[in-house]
C-alpha cells in the first residue's frame, strides 16, 4: 500500500503542483487548504507525511503543528513557508516539525526531502521488526531511574512513560547506546538524521533542549546529557 503524504496548502495551483509530484513518485497525496481541515484529515488519515505551509487560513501551520505534536502524532512534518527568516526556522523546529522548506524552492529538492522522511520512517519500522527478535535481556537499557524499552520504543522516568515524539526517542536512544562517548553534533546529526538529511546542527539543539526538558531534574544544569564545550554533547545516564 502507497504511503500517504498530506499536502496543506491553500494556494491552488502550487497544492495542484506538490499533489502531482507525490503522486508522480507513487505515493498517494491527499490535500486540504486549510489548518482545520488539515488537523481534521490528519486525525483521520495518520498520514505517513505531511507537507504544512504556515500561512493558512482559519488555523495557522504554526499551530496546527503544535497541536498535532500535543496530541502526540508521531509522523514527520515538513513545513512551507514563503518567508526567509531565521526566526520562522527555529520557531518551526521548537514546536515540533521535522524539517523546513522556505518558498521559492525546486521540486527536485522537495521531493528529496519528502523521500529522507519517508525512508526514515520506513527505516525505523524495520529496525522494530528487527529488535522483536532480539534476547529480551537485550531489549531494555537501565540507568538508574530512566529506563528505555527498544521493542516497545517506550521511554520511562521514575516509573511514568514519557510521551517522546520518534526523534526525541531515537536521539536518547543513541545517546544511550554511547554512554560516556563524546558526541559531535555532525556525527549525530549523521547517524540519528542519516546522511541524506538536508539539514544543520541546530536540528540536534532543539532536540537535546526537548529532551533535557523532559529526562532532567534541572534542564538548566542537566546532568544526563551534558555539553562537551567546543564538542558537542555526552550521555552520563
Amino acid at each position: 500500500m502507497p504511503e500517504t503524504v498530506l499536502i496543506v496548502e491553500d494556494e491552488p495551483a502550487l497544492q495542484e503542483t506538490l499533489a502531482y509530484n507525490i503522486q508522480k513518485q507513487g505515493y498517494q497525496a491527499e490535500t486540504a487548504s486549510n489548518g482545520r481541515t488539515a488537523l481534521e484529515m490528519a486525525r483521520r488519515l495518520k498520514p505517513d507525511l505531511i507537507l504544512l505551509d504556515i500561512m493558512l487560513p482559519e488555523l495557522d501551520g504554526i499551530e496546527v503543528c503544535k497541536a498535532l505534536r500535543r496530541e502526540n502524532f508521531a509522523s514527520p512534518i515538513l513545513m512551507l513557508t514563503a518567508r526567509d527568516d531565521e526566526i520562522d526556522r527555529v520557531v518551526g523546529l521548537e514546536i515540533g516539525a521535522d524539517d523546513y522548506l522556505t518558498k521559492p524552492f525546486s521540486m527536485r529538492e522537495l521531493m528529496a526531502r519528502v523521500k529522507a522522511q519517508l525512508r526514515r520512517t520506513q527505516v525505523i519500522r524495520e529496525e522494530l521488526n528487527k529488535i522483536k527478535t532480539s534476547a529480551p535481556e537485550q531489549d531494555t537499557l537501565l540507568f538508574d531511574t530512566l529506563s528505555i524499552n527498544r521493542t516497545r520504543r517506550e521511554v520511562i522516568l521514575d516509573e511514568g512513560v514519557l510521551a517522546l515524539k520518534p526523534q526525541e526517542y531515537d536521539l536518547l536512544l543513541f545517546f544511550a547506546e554511547h554512554r560516556g562517548q563524546m558526541l559531535s553534533r555532525e556525527f549525530i546529526l549523521e547517524r540519528v538524521w542519516g546522511w541524506d538529511y538536508i539539514g544543520d546542527s541546530r536540528t540536534v539543539d532543539v532536540h537535546v533542549r526537548w529532551l533535557r526538558q523532559k529526562i532532567e531534574k534541572d534542564p538548566a544544569t542537566p546532568t544526563r546529557i551534558v555539553t562537551v564545550r567546543g564538542g558537542g554533547y555526552r550521555f552520563e545516564g
